[in-house]
């Protein structure tokens, strides 16, 4: 008989968040309380570092940043946003936030886990950043992703590769 397969990856377009924070700072540039004031956006591989004058206008760039990653259909969780702030040159503050890229070997391990307690008839193999989730039963596959999407695992999941 046939098997059925998906992969469960952690991946998103960077592109997409480039024009996030693009209007970002588009919109800062109109706003009254940011006129004058120092700001900066500094996007790493795999951290982005938000800069500002106090913690009050970090706190209301990362609103704005959240409103903008969701109207690009992208998940909030790629970023840290809990990371604390620092104290910066110039009497600013400063905070780097972790991109959440790809599935860490911790967490493919906990998903596999999760997986093979909850569904017996599934074998699940961990391929580098993948997870690859495989059964005869393709109602098996609907069930997992299904039960993979009401758990949260701090990371944004996507389902890839379903056959």
């Amino acid at each position: 008989m046939a098997d059925f397969s998906f992969d469960i990856v952690s991946q998103f377009d960077r592109q997409e968040l480039v024009n996030a924070i693009d209007q970002v700072k588009r919109e800062l540039s109109f706003r009254y309380d940011f006129k004058a004031s120092p700001y900066d956006f500094i996007l790493e591989k795999e951290s982005l570092t938000v800069s500002a004058e106090d913690d009050y206008k970090l706190k209301a760039i990362q609103e704005i940043l959240r409103v903008k990653l969701v109207s690009r259909k992208l998940d909030q969780r790629i970023l840290n946003f809990t990371t604390e702030s620092e104290k910066a040159a110039g009497n600013t503050v400063r905070q780097k936030m972790p991109i959440a890229m790809g599935l860490k070997q911790e967490k493919a391990k906990e998903i596999s886990k999760f997986i093979n307690t909850s569904f017996k008839k599934a074998k699940v193999s961990i391929q580098g950043e993948d997870v690859r989730v495989s059964s005869t039963s393709k109602d098996t596959l609907q069930e997992i992703i299904t039960f993979l999407k009401e758990h949260d695992f701090g990371i944004p999941l996507q389902f890839t590769n379903y056959r």
